[in-house]
């Protein structure tokens, strides 16, 4: 399953998509808020958008929960499906890519999606507030894996047309229309 992303989003990609989507940031982030990263892997830190009132801000976050136990491991992916969100904290993942592998012997192949036509994609989350030890984090939200990603795995990550990035972070459609898998448009590109 999805344990990788890269996170190559242009701060001006960004304050141009989030102006044409009406989505208003804080004035005081900067592009030193949307760090650049060839991988973040489970227990990396990685920016996410949350909503914060009328806005929507980046905040820096460990990628995956805290193990539930004693003998659990962190939790980087949730299943969405049967699950009601709504009162959960929402966020968004900003990518330009994600990675799934295949092969049982390592190294495995890495495969990498992108979404076409836009210039950066953003993956359905949720988010904790700091627990003792453990700063803020983000898991990524799964569903059954659309036409361009079935042929890698058997999951995905839930990635969301940017016109459902707010109707997500502030519920405003039925969770089960935002919620699905990606249809055509997530080439993968073999590393």
């Amino acid at each position: 399953m999805c344990n990788a992303y890269e996170q190559h989003v242009r701060w001006v990609e960004y304050c141009q998509m989030m102006q044409a989507l009406e989505l208003e940031i804080p004035t005081q982030q900067t592009e030193l808020d949307l760090p650049q990263a060839d991988d973040i892997r489970i227990n990396d830190m990685g920016p996410v958008m949350r909503a914060a009132g009328d806005m929507i801000e980046l905040v820096q976050m460990n990628f995956s929960f805290p193990p539930s136990g004693p003998r659990g491991g962190p939790v980087f992916n949730f299943r969405s499906e049967g699950r009601d969100f709504a009162d959960s904290k929402r966020c968004l993942i900003p990518a330009s890519g994600f990675y799934e592998f295949t092969g049982k012997k390592y190294p495995k192949t890495k495969h990498r999606f992108s979404l076409i036509g836009a210039p950066f994609m953003a993956i359905a989350g949720l988010w904790r507030e700091a627990q003792g030890n453990h700063p803020a984090s983000f898991t990524m939200l799964t569903t059954s894996p659309g036409p361009d990603v079935a042929p890698y795995h058997d999951r995905q990550v839930v990635v969301l047309q940017p016109d459902n990035w707010a109707d997500w972070l502030r519920l405003t459609k039925p969770q089960g229309e935002l919620l699905k898998p990606t249809g055509r448009g997530l080439p993968c590109n073999c590393s």
